[in-house]
């Protein structure tokens, strides 16, 4: 399903995203591994096209629980957002069983985003899609149509860093990844996430990416995902798909 999905993917608004490689990659490197890949022109379609037919499938399959959110409207939105929910639990479900998260309450507008997403049933039918072993496990994408419909439903937006809540990307940190291209203020995806496993945890990343949580339960299963066979690109062989519900 991968190859037939993954050219609408790349050419509508769905960010995808990234966190940096392990700490021998130099710079150049990280910055070219975060870009989103480019097609060359034979390979190109007309975005109008596409973006018609998304739409479409919008309006049959879902409403809007929500309004589109745009740049502008986005941070008086999320602490607004964040006044009315007062969770800071959530529970990642995975075939291989739950990871309970906890958000930092001292980084609102990623907390608020989260649980945003959580509430738009974003998460549901994503898969933790990359997998790198002794370092960290990313989700919050997939190759189904139905999350690039989600994207397009929720709007297309980046999070302002908070790195100076000061958390460190020890073992389990909850971290947002980021798009690189023309990102110089180092603003986090809403939609993408990781993990880290690493044991030693992966502090070349602080003040990279804004950690915005951390595991309380669950880090066998984190352990269990970074072990799965995965491809090239790191995506896992077998889907590893995710469901999430709010705790408290």
């Amino acid at each position: 399903m991968r190859s037939n999905f993954l050219l609408i993917l790349i050419l509508t608004t769905a960010v995808f995203a990234s966190c940096e490689d392990k700490q021998s990659s130099t710079k150049n490197e990280v910055e070219t591994m975060l870009e989103e890949p480019v097609q060359p022109d034979s390979a190109r379609v007309d975005n109008t096209k596409v973006d018609e037919v998304v739409e479409a499938e919008v309006e049959k399959k879902e409403k809007r629980k929500g309004p589109l959110l745009v740049q502008e409207e986005l941070i008086p939105f999320l602490m607004e957002y964040g006044k009315k929910h007062d969770e800071n639990r959530v529970r990642i479900k995975t075939r291989f069983g739950n990871i309970d998260v906890e958000l930092f309450r001292d980084t609102p507008l990623h907390r608020a985003n989260f649980l945003y997403m959580v509430n738009q049933d974003y998460y549901d039918g994503t898969f933790f899609h990359r997998v790198d072993e002794g370092f960290v496990i990313q989700g919050g994408n997939s190759d189904n149509p139905d999350t690039n419909i989600k994207r397009h439903r929720i709007g297309d937006f980046l999070i302002p860093s908070e790195f100076d809540a000061g958390h460190s990307h020890v073992r389990g940190a909850l971290a947002a990844a980021k798009y690189a291209e023309q990102n110089v203020s180092k603003a986090s995806s809403p939609y993408e996430f990781y993990i880290v496993q690493d044991p030693d945890g992966s502090p070349h990343l602080n003040n990279d990416h804004t950690v915005f949580g951390r595991v309380i339960s669950g880090m066998d299963v984190v352990d269990e995902i970074n072990k799965v066979p995965t491809d090239d690109s790191e995506w896992p062989l077998r889907n590893i798909h995710i469901e999430m519900e709010i705790l408290d």
